[in-house]
This record gives C-alpha cells, structure tokens and sequence, in this order.
C-alpha cells in the first residue's frame, strides 16, 4: 500500500482484460448450452418420436433459449463499457434456473 492509503495501480495492467476474459467466458457457455439443447433434440428422436420426448425437448429448447437472451444482455453490457455495471441479482438468478431446469431436462432425457 502507498503512503495515502490506497493500492498503488499496476501501470502493465490492462482493466479491460477482465471484462473480455468474462464476454468471453458468457461465449462459451452459451456454445456448451447450445450442444447441451442439440443433443436433447438428438436424444428425444433417436428412439422414435414419442409425446414425453418432444415435450422434453421442447422444454430444453425453450430454456435454452431463455439462457441465451440473459447470456447475450451481459454479452453487450460487457462489450458497451470498460467497466460494465455489476450483473444483477436477477439475471444471474435467471442464469442460473435456466441452466439448472436444463441438466434436469438433459437427465430426464437420458433415463
């Protein structure tokens, strides 16, 4: 620490690293999200159409998609500003029900 208190600033540190290294990381969730909804379609019409199988796959589709409007609302406020605002509360909670109610389609599927 300096002399006033403070943390003295890393003149080699880029501040917009971070918010990259986050738009980037939004990036590949959305692709592993993406795999994840293609093969429950996959899955759901390998054994035959059947009700409860497009049903399923129906819901991770739209849950996906849901992902991937939160996914992409952070995507632009990280790329808008160098210091993009905190992610609110609810889009992380959204995140997070979206990508949860998606593994539990996934395993439904699957069984």
């Amino acid at each position: 620490m300096s002399a006033s208190g403070s943390v003295p600033r890393d003149p080699d540190r880029d501040p917009g690293l971070q918010p990259e290294r986050t738009r980037l990381a939004w990036r590949r969730t959305t692709l592993s999200g993406t795999v994840a909804a293609v093969l429950a379609v996959k899955t759901a019409l390998h054994g035959g159409v059947s009700a409860p199988g497009i049903i399923a796959c129906a819901l991770c589709c739209v849950l996906w998609l849901g992902f991937l409007g939160v996914a992409h609302r952070r995507i632009r406020a990280l790329a808008s500003s160098p210091g993009p605002a905190a992610f609110a509360p609810r889009h992380a909670t959204a995140a997070v029900l979206y990508t949860t109610a998606m593994a539990v389609c996934g395993a439904a599927l699957v069984l």
